[in-house]
Parts: structure tokens; sequence; C-alpha cells
């Protein structure tokens, strides 16, 4: 079976002058299952994955990729690994699975949130998965009552705050995060995202560090100016801190038209990056505006089914280019 999808991978993935690439994205990779997110990746899981994309793919650094989708020598099978944000558990627990397998991969870093920061999103999170009260009683925020008697009521209250607040202004999505830990009576975590000797020793063992703004704001959300200060300073104080240029972005979110406008791409282009990664579905191909890679991940448990699936997608942009192209 794994012979078959090995081949069935590098046929869908196109012939010599039509080169397809596959581009991962992960976010966290816990040491066991998390009963709140039971389809999120940790270390088990990962490293079966792991095994099968040695076996399976011709799995890349993103920056040698990319070079060779430019230069029209991409090899059959061409995949890359990415992760978004800088979670801690990138160092602790994907780092070594990623060795042990001889495997590359690129984390994207907001850097703001480096060495005790806690991003909006976990503020929500961590705020309901310990709250210690039935309710968590958010109607004087107009975000309303909350239940928190079991794992699917909090799963539907995190669903739901995060809906309500992704889209607001970055201070406003601050402190209404502030104001949802408080009700929660809740201190937030100091160690979820990584520390800088951590993404010093991600970089030193060969992994890829690129920028992915400092406050993680929806880009298409800011003006220009904004925007180029998010996009750079990160830029900036990644390359202080490695004392390596960075050459690769990923937009926070990702999704064109919703978080990434022509706008954003226009503010990106003269900033000098080699690539940047959204979190639109599909392949590259030569076609691909570098600047707008699509990834796409499938969510299956099974690296079988994950594989297939991989397989469908580098199939479904071959047909939605060979449409566009009539």
């Amino acid at each position: 079976m794994n012979r078959l999808l090995r081949l069935a991978f590098g046929l869908a993935s196109g012939h010599a002058t039509d080169r397809r690439l596959s581009v991962l994205n992960f976010h966290r990779v816990s040491a066991e299952p998390d009963p709140l997110f039971p389809g999120e990746m940790y270390a088990e899981r990962f490293d079966r994955l792991c095994a099968m994309l040695k076996h399976c793919a011709h799995v890349m650094p993103l920056d040698t990729a990319v070079a060779a989708l430019r230069d029209q020598r991409l090899p059959a099978r061409a995949l890359a690994i990415t992760f978004d944000d800088g979670y801690a558990d990138n160092h602790d627990q994907a780092l070594p699975v990623l060795r042990r397998h001889g495997l590359t991969a690129t984390f994207f870093v907001a850097t703001g949130f480096m060495g005790g920061g806690c991003m909006w999103n976990d503020r929500i999170i961590e705020s309901v998965r310990r709250c210690k009260s039935a309710e968590l009683d958010l109607r004087p925020q107009g975000l309303g009552l909350h239940r928190m008697g079991d794992i699917d009521s909090q799963r539907r209250a995190i669903e739901s705050l995060i809906a309500a607040i992704k889209y607001r202004q970055p201070a406003e999505r601050l402190e209404r995060c502030d104001a949802i830990a408080a009700a929660a009576g809740v201190t937030m975590p100091t160690d979820l995202m990584m520390t800088w000797e951590q993404v010093r020793a991600l970089h030193a063992s060969g992994m890829q560090i690129g920028a992915h703004t400092v406050d993680h704001p929806i880009l298409a959300e800011l003006d220009a100016a904004e925007a180029a200060y998010q996009i750079a300073q990160s830029r900036q104080t990644l390359q202080a801190m490695l004392g390596a240029p960075v050459t690769l972005f990923a937009y926070p979110n990702g999704r064109l038209g919703q978080d990434v406008s022509p706008r954003t791409v226009d503010v990106l282009r003269p900033l000098g990056f080699d690539a940047a990664v959204t979190t639109e579905p599909g392949a590259a191909d030569g076609q691909t505006d570098l600047l707008l890679i699509p990834r796409f991940t499938p969510w299956d448990a099974d690296p079988r089914r994950f594989m297939l699936r991989l397989v469908h997608n580098l199939l479904r942009s071959r047909f939605a280019g060979s449409v566009n192209s009539r």
C-alpha cells in the first residue's frame, strides 16, 4: 500500500515541466492528545506521519523547494513542512521527531509572543480550559453566557468566542481576551510559546525560521503602514536574534480575500521576501505567485488516508489549473 501511495503521489505531482509543490501547515504538536482538541497533532501521531512522508514524499526545505519551483527543476513528490506561530512544543515535541526521520521544516514565528507571551486565541482557550466555574458569564462584555460543565460545552464556548473576536482590531481583541480571562478568574500560562533560546536551537538544528508578523494581526484589516511595520519588524527581530537572513513569510490566518487582500501583497512585495505562504488549499506550480503559495494539510489521523487526501489535493489543483488556463 505504501508503494502505491508513493507512486500515486509522484504521478499526481506532475511531469518534469509541470511539477507541483505540496506545502503542509501545522501549528502545535502536543506531547499527548488534547481532550479539548482530539483532532490536533500530538507526538506519536506526528511520528507516524513523518515516517509516511519520509517514504512517500520528497521532503525539502521550503526555500530550496521555492528555488526549484522557480527554476522549473522541482523533483517529483516535492513537499515542504511548515509550522505557524512559534509554540514551545515545536521545539520540544516536533523537532525530535523531525530529526529522527531526517526531515526539515520551516517555523514561522510571531515575534511578539516569544519568551512568555500568549497569543489571543490561546488566551481564550486557556481561559475556558482553566475556568473552575460551571458557567462563564460574559454578558457584561456582550459575549454571552457559556456553560463549562463538559468538554463539548467548552469546545462550543471556545469556537463561539474565537469567532466573535477574531476580526476585531488588535487592541480591542486583546482587551476582550483580558476581560474573558478576568471573568474566568484564571492566569495565563507563560510557557506556551518558545523562548528565544529555543528558536535559536531550531535554527542551529538545520530548521528554517520565517517571519509571521509581530502580533499576529489580520493584515487585511490594517492600513499599509501598520501592515508593513508588522511584517518588517518581525523579520528584523528574527534576523537580529539568529544572525542570519530571513527570507520567508507566512500571512497570519492566511485566507485570500478574508485575511490577505491585494493591498497586503502589495505591501509585502517590495520588502524583499523570496516567498510567502497562505492557508489557501491547493499546490504551487510554475504559474503560482511565490508570494501566494498555497498550503494544504489533511487532518486525517491515519497516515495513509492523509496521503490519499494529499494526492486528491494535487489532482484537484492540476485540474483547476488546466481549466483556468483555457
